[in-house]
């Protein structure tokens, strides 16, 4: 028995809390990690799952063993490290991603050639949503997610901050004028773009340029709601009212005359992006490798990095 290989499939398993989930994860057959697991337990002398048709559930012996092969697989990781990323070029196996779909179609996958020339051998599996996924039950090694953050199990790595405007169409300015203090802009029609996991809208609060001192919370209301950063846009785009909308998601229509930022002066509050991944879990040679350059495209990009200009 690879004892090696039969603790990383216990630990899939576990992570999965399901052996169906496990298996495709690994794309291995079901009836392969059924046949290690006993294989392992008989070898141990000890069970170590507890199955039922619903759930899985570790032993008293079996979660003293998961901690162990979570130890001595991230052990054997960090110590390949070292040696694999002088070889970037053979570093070999899969990363699974998932990425918001706005900011991964615009900023991520735009440049994903780059990630794949220096490491080639490496396979992707990129998943686009903005639900919230169960990393460990999906089998997903990552995940950029933007705004504060619930505690978690979960590492948070903070790789850039996305920063807003408010803008409107020209067209939309003429008919119903532009506001020039923020009183003026609850006179106004908003798109409401609202939280597909919670249900709740982005609240607009604007400051200063140099200061965050002094926080206005702006009463914005509309006909008009979309879960979706890119809806949003789109909404913008046909006049239909003042938008928040993310710098990197308007710099392209705002510089062709398609929309214009009111306002200018007043910063809506940024928010977070951070790289999400299981506790223990940044050993990974090819976690290491993604989080690098993910971070170099987030510092790359002024709209983006975590530093302000």
């Amino acid at each position: 028995m690879d004892k090696v290989k039969a603790m990383q499939t216990f630990v899939r398993i576990v992570e999965a809390n399901s052996f169906t989930r496990a298996a495709e994860s690994l794309d291995l057959p079901r009836a392969s990690l059924t046949a290690t697991l006993q294989n392992l337990e008989r070898y141990l002398g000890a069970q170590l799952l507890q199955r039922t048709t619903r759930r899985l559930s570790l032993t008293p012996e079996g979660e003293r063993y998961y901690a162990h092969c979570s130890a001595i697989l991230a052990a054997i990781d960090d110590a390949e490290s070292d040696f694999l990323g002088e070889q970037a070029g053979r570093m070999q196996g899969r990363l699974r991603i998932d990425l918001p779909g706005a900011l991964g179609r615009a900023i991520v996958l735009p440049r994903i050639g780059e990630f794949r020339q220096a490491y080639p051998a490496l396979d992707l599996t990129i998943s686009l949503g903005d639900r919230l996924v169960d990393l460990t039950a999906e089998g997903i090694d990552c995940a950029l997610r933007v705004g504060d953050l619930p505690d978690s199990s979960l590492v948070a790595r903070r790789i850039g901050l996305m920063r807003f405007v408010i803008a409107a169409t020209p067209g939309y300015l003429t008919r119903r004028g532009v506001p020039a203090t923020v009183d003026e802009l609850a006179q106004h029609d908003a798109i409401v773009h609202f939280s597909g996991r919670t249900g709740r809208a982005f609240e607009w609060t604007l400051a200063g340029e140099e200061t965050a001192e002094d926080v206005v919370r702006v009463a914005i209301h509309g006909g008009l709601a979309v879960n979706d950063a890119e809806a949003n846009l789109l909404c913008a785009l046909q006049g239909l009212g003042l938008a928040q909308l993310a710098r990197y998601q308007v710099r392209t229509h705002v510089a062709q005359g398609a929309l214009a930022v009111v306002l200018p002066a007043l910063c809506p509050t940024p928010m977070p992006v951070s790289l999400l991944y299981p506790r223990g879990r940044i050993a990974n040679p090819r976690l290491q490798a993604f989080a690098t350059w993910l971070a170099g495209v987030f510092e790359a990009d002024p709209d983006l990095r975590l530093a302000q200009d």
